[in-house]
């Protein structure tokens, strides 16, 4: 059989390092990723894919990446259940067997200086 998933895509929001009761490090997230078509208007619409990484690669996912960065996953999929209020929950998700780092950190500050540079010369100031 074969369960492999390769993705490219950004972090959705800020991570968050958390551990599991026999504390064992974890992170999950959403990967934002771009379909590879656009609609008619020129829009292009995205699927949000939960991703879950493990010990040392979440340790480090943590300490080096943030919301926005481009990061690539190999992994394969997973899907598990467990009950809440007598309701049973279903989560289908990504375990990432390795992550890449797709733009450094010097790119991603590049990127956000050049849009405050742009929206400070756009806006009046008052003096």
């Amino acid at each position: 059989m074969i369960n492999r998933v390769i993705l490219v895509g950004r972090i959705t929001k800020d991570l968050e390092l958390k551990s599991t009761q026999s504390n064992i490090s974890f992170c999950n997230f959403t990967l934002a990723v771009n379909r590879p078509f656009t609609e008619k208007d020129g829009t292009r619409q995205a699927d949000f894919i939960q991703v879950v990484v493990w010990i040392k690669q979440a340790e480090d996912l943590v300490k080096y990446q943030n919301k926005g960065s481009l990061i690539g996953v190999d992994g394969r999929i997973q899907t598990r259940s467990y009950e809440v209020d007598g309701n049973m929950r279903y989560v289908t998700e990504v375990v990432a067997d390795s992550i890449a780092y797709l733009e450094s950190k010097r790119e991603q500050e590049d990127d956000f200086y050049e849009t405050s540079k742009r929206l400070a010369t756009e806006e009046s100031l008052p003096f």
